[in-house]
């Protein structure tokens, strides 16, 4: 009886007894659904704490690689000028005004004329550089401004043109078009080339009209006094409707 009972007892504490260890194929699914959580949650946490400007594929930014720098340079036009012209056209007159337009706008320094010598216009171009003078004192250029300076021309070639030109702080990028590397090797590798994004930010720099708003905020303009009222009666009048009605704005 009593051999029965131990028996009994041994097999009840055997039964009752949880495996410490996992078979094969079970553990080896449990470490697969382990991994592929800890593979989400990396993939998570790089998505979040991605960086805007830039991405694992694309490390480089266009901005960098081309910044937008303040420097000094040189603007210029070409006025065509025939060997039988006794008068400037209209549209040279307009494209003078618009050079000294931008001048105005950007400039102080000494505005430059320079007259070809030796070429077949150039007697042309020496009589209509009054003319010339005239248009750019017209349009507020102060004539101790302008200097007059000549260039030898070809005798041979093109009509040589009056060039018209004058230094000023501009906003403007490093020259495009620097290839160093084989644009398809490498694109092979998933990278911006060198000159990517160049003529964009070329373009935006050609766009600034004023380079010291990139530099700093403009001074507040005065307060426009007539507008403002104006702006008060266009509201009074929207808010209380002509046939007497009341017109509420932004309420709810």
């Amino acid at each position: 009886m009593t051999t029965k009972i131990i028996l009994n007892r041994n097999m009840k504490r055997h039964s009752t007894m949880r495996p410490n260890t996992l078979t094969g194929p079970v553990r080896l699914l449990r470490l697969l659904a382990i991994g592929t959580l800890l593979v989400a949650g990396t993939s998570l946490a790089g998505c979040a704490n991605r960086d805007g400007m830039s991405t694992g594929a694309l490390p480089d930014d266009y901005r960098t690689r081309h910044p937008i720098v303040i420097a000094e340079a040189e603007h210029a036009i070409d006025v065509p000028i025939a060997s039988s012209d006794r008068h400037l056209t209209k549209g040279a007159r307009d494209v003078i005004r618009g050079f000294a337009q931008s001048y105005t706008n950007s400039a102080t320094g000494t505005v430059q004329i320079l007259l070809p010598s030796g070429s077949a216009n150039a007697q042309a171009a020496s009589a209509l550089r009054k003319e010339i003078r005239g248009v750019l004192v017209g349009s507020g250029i102060p004539a101790v401004r302008l200097v007059e300076v000549r260039y030898q021309a070809d005798p041979y070639g093109d009509a040589a043109p009056v060039r018209l030109s004058y230094t000023a702080i501009t906003a403007r990028t490093a020259p495009c078009g620097n290839w160093p590397k084989d644009l398809i090797a490498n694109t092979i590798e998933n990278k911006n080339y060198e000159n990517f994004g160049c003529a964009s930010q070329a373009n935006l720099a050609a766009q600034v009209a004023n380079p010291m708003d990139l530099i700093g905020p403009r001074a507040m303009s005065p307060i426009d006094a007539v507008q403002r009222g104006q702006v008060i009666s266009d509201y009074r009048g929207l808010s209380s409707g002509d046939d007497g009605t009341t017109i509420i704005i932004g309420g709810n």
